[in-house]
Formats: C-alpha cells, sequence, structure tokens
C-alpha cells in the first residue's frame, strides 16, 4: 500500500489554514466582545493597583510614625526592635494593605461592570 505524501507548508498546521476557517458574523461579535472583556479586565485591575498603592503608603506611614516613636520613647522597645524589625513591620503593614485594598477593589469594579452590564 503507498504512503500519501502530500507537501504541507511545516509553519501551519491543517487548523491554521484559511479554508478552515468560519467567517461568521456570530465569530466576529465574539472577538469584540473578547477584546471588551480583555479591556474591562484592564481597567479593573489598574483601579485595584492604584487604589493599593494609596493605601499601602497610608497605612506604611500611620504605622511608621508610632513604630518609630516608641522606639525612641520607650526602654523595652529600644532594646527590642531594631532596624530590621522596624523595616519588617512597616513593610508588613504596608504589603497588607495593598493586597487587601487591590483585591477588594477588583472584586467591587467586576461586581458593578457585572450589573451594568445585565442592565442594558
Amino acid at each position: 500500500m503507498p504512503i500519501n505524501m502530500q507537501a504541507t507548508n511545516p509553519t501551519t498546521s491543517p487548523l491554521e489554514s484559511s479554508e478552515n476557517v468560519a467567517h461568521s458574523p456570530l465569530e466576529r461579535s465574539s472577538m469584540t466582545s473578547l477584546d471588551q472583556k480583555l479591556a474591562m479586565a484592564k481597567r479593573c485591575s489598574r483601579e485595584g493597583v492604584i487604589a493599593g498603592a494609596k493605601a499601602a503608603v497610608t497605612a506604611g506611614i500611620a504605622t511608621a510614625i508610632p513604630t518609630l516613636a516608641s522606639v525612641r520613647m520607650l526602654p523595652w522597645a529600644r532594646t527590642h526592635l531594631n532596624h530590621t524589625a522596624q523595616a519588617l513591620i512597616i513593610s508588613t503593614v504596608a504589603g497588607a494593605a495593598y493586597f487587601i485594598v487591590a483585591d477588594k477593589t477588583v472584586l467591587a469594579t467586576a461586581r458593578k461592570n457585572s450589573f451594568d452590564k445585565l442592565q442594558l
């Protein structure tokens, strides 16, 4: 039995060739919908990053002031909290504030956008 050896282009697979692509209006609208969803996801994540950064700065300042003041005034803190411990306290609070606020903002924005889409 002879084997059918057809010359094919190695750079394109049979699924990618132009004869297998369906050009239907439904497919075009789904691509537009996908682009809109991606744009909305980028906007949601950007809003979350901005809100998280603002919260991290605020929490860092709100933590740094009492931490540094306590190291200067309290004998126990002066002996037990070196510079590394102080930085760890401040950065932990700032990091936690960033992730909590960013997560809540992304979820709230996504929820708001999904309700707006339902009302259309």
